[in-house]
């Protein structure tokens, strides 16, 4: 965890006159390349870090300089809080518990409430409502393994429901679309895939480690892709289920029809995921157009009926 790690380079450059980035890279189980952008993040933070070469060279705080609590402004203090507070339902247990405390350290008796004020203001919950319960339990196995390097072993189902075995080195956790992922370098394809908690089986944390190899990191943003595929439809939907179509555009799309309806312009692409967000609204959404997709839609509609029927 970057912010702990930060900190606690703080705390050892405060109790150590010098120290060289081999010993801090051994220290964290990082690599040294790590050690100078984390003594960069530093130095950009305000606090001056000298860097000397050769025999006994190493990081120091610059001399005359001294870090008290006064370095840390309430935002600062309330937005480190808050990052760490938020990965309370995660499971890091002692280093979390570690982080915090020396974090608040820095906090000063006259601005204690304050600061808690502001960190109380945001709380993110990553747990979910429902659904797969290995998520939680998985996440610590990756969290172990990132860790040690350790290989990872799963069954792994594609979107259609094939399963693979896989052995893996996991290199990041990724949350996003509040779906978990983790971008591993697959042992049997060899090359890099980002991996959907959701689809795993079977997870086992091996007792054999790996040599980090050059990070690729995960592609997660692709706005020219889906803005070439996406084409906008006309949606009428009743006012019960606003919130959930408010889920994948803005109030700016809506327009009242009446006193218990909205027409609304959706983005949409011609896929099975899209048609089945449509589908989740259930008899509250109808396609008006355009055409095809309306009729697409119908098509769609009389097969589960047939099913049905049955």
């Amino acid at each position: 965890m970057k912010v702990d790690r930060l900190v606690s380079i703080i705390m050892i450059l405060l109790d150590k006159e010098r120290i060289g980035a081999q010993e801090l890279a051994e220290k964290f189980e990082v690599s040294p390349r790590t050690i100078y952008r984390d003594i960069d993040s530093i130095n950009l933070a305000g606090i001056p870090i000298r860097s000397t070469s050769g025999v006994g060279g190493g990081f120091e705080i610059m001399e005359n300089y001294k870090v008290d609590r006064k370095v840390f402004s309430t935002t600062d203090l309330s937005a480190i809080l808050m990052g760490l507070s938020s990965l309370s339902n995660m499971g890091h247990g002692e280093e979390l518990a570690n982080a915090l405390a020396k974090v608040k350290s820095f906090v000063p008796a006259d601005r204690a409430k304050d600061i808690e004020l502001k960190t109380n203001q945001l709380y993110v919950d990553l747990s979910t409502w429902m659904g797969n319960k290995n998520i939680k339990p998985y996440l610590k196995l990756i969290q172990t393994a990132l860790k040690e390097n350790r290989l990872l072993s799963f069954d792994y189902a594609d979107r259609h429901g094939n399963k693979t075995a896989r052995t893996v080195e996991p290199y990041q956790l990724v949350l996003k679309n509040s779906h978990w992922y983790c971008q591993c370098y697959c042992c049997e394809r060899k090359d890099f895939r980002l991996f959907k908690l959701s689809r795993i089986t079977s997870l086992q944390l091996q007792e054999k480690t790996f040599t980090p190899r050059e990070y690729q990191k995960p592609q997660l943003e692709f706005p020219d892709i889906i803005e070439s595929m996406q084409t906008t439809i006309i949606i009428r939907i009743h006012r019960s289920v606003m919130d959930g179509v408010l889920d994948y555009c803005t109030y700016e799309q809506f327009e009242p029809d009446g006193e218990e309806h909205y027409l609304v312009k959706f983005p949409f692409i011609e896929n099975d995921y899209n048609y089945n967000i449509l589908f989740s609204f259930g008899d509250k959404c109808e396609c008006l157009e355009p055409p095809h997709i309306r009729e697409e839609m119908k098509r769609r509609i009389q097969n589960i009926a047939e099913l049905y029927a049955k």
